[in-house]
């Protein structure tokens, strides 16, 4: 099998050491994952890009919800690109739509006027444009690197027949990046069927608090382990698809 890269998701510190332990050659760095993923905090991108071995890129997403941003939020996610350049991030995740689901091309070209010589990712607000073929093209004269997508369906393994299609029209002007539902049973056909060179994974479990006795009806959350279990990249799931992948 080709060399493939494998880009992992992560919103803590300790997932973050745990995706380059594994065999991650790019990060993905979010908050609230559980959400789909946002911007992460300052002190959180400062660490990440002073200790990370790989490239870190940055999700700029201001809220969860629709990819549907009014002129403030669009102002606000220029500043924090900005913030990012600033620390030393190797590059920024980006997407905005408009009501028509559309790509919001000048919100777009906006941001990254503002990343400057930093890669760009045009994320998963893709999987919800009404006209693919044409967005793709957009996003193509934008100067995007890549599109991380699911092919438009529940889970990339759902979307291959599109993925495909999508890294055929492409061809080679960026890259495609399958994500969402990746896993080691999943990564090599992915690959294969596709003709794709890197993916995207979160790789995530649960673990139990450290915390003793740590019994209570209260939560500071609506999940519904409450706070008892975090969420953290599981070191096997992401070492297994980078080694099934690069062999």
């Amino acid at each position: 099998m080709r060399d493939t890269l494998v880009e992992v998701c992560v919103d803590n510190i300790e997932s973050l050491h745990t995706a380059i332990e594994a065999g991650a050659k790019r990060i993905e760095l979010c908050s609230a994952l559980s959400v789909g993923g946002i911007t992460p905090n300052w002190a959180f991108a400062n660490y990440a890009v002073k200790n990370s071995s790989v490239p870190i890129y940055s999700m700029i997403r201001p809220r969860a919800g629709d990819f549907l941003f009014s002129p403030n939020e669009i102002d606000s996610m220029s500043d924090e690109i900005q913030m990012m350049r600033d620390l030393g991030i190797n590059g920024v995740v980006i997407g905005a739509l408009n009501a028509n689901a559309s790509i919001n091309v000048p919100a777009c070209q906006k941001w990254i006027e503002s990343a400057g010589d930093l890669g760009v990712t045009f994320h998963r607000a893709f999987d919800v444009v009404q006209d693919w073929k044409y967005s793709l093209e957009q996003v193509i004269d934008l100067g995007c690197e890549r599109i991380l997508t699911s092919g438009q369906q529940a889970t990339a393994d759902q979307g291959i027949e599109q993925l495909t299609q999508f890294v055929q029209l492409a061809n080679n002007r960026l890259s495609i990046m399958p994500g969402c539902g990746v896993n080691h049973s999943n990564a090599l056909q992915l690959m294969t069927l596709t003709g794709a060179n890197e993916i995207h994974l979160s790789g995530k479990t649960q673990r139990p608090s450290a915390m003793i006795d740590l019994e209570t009806q209260v939560s500071m959350g609506v999940e519904a382990s409450g706070d008892q279990f975090i969420d953290v990249t599981d070191f096997d799931k992401v070492n297994q698809v980078v080694r099934l992948l690069n062999t």
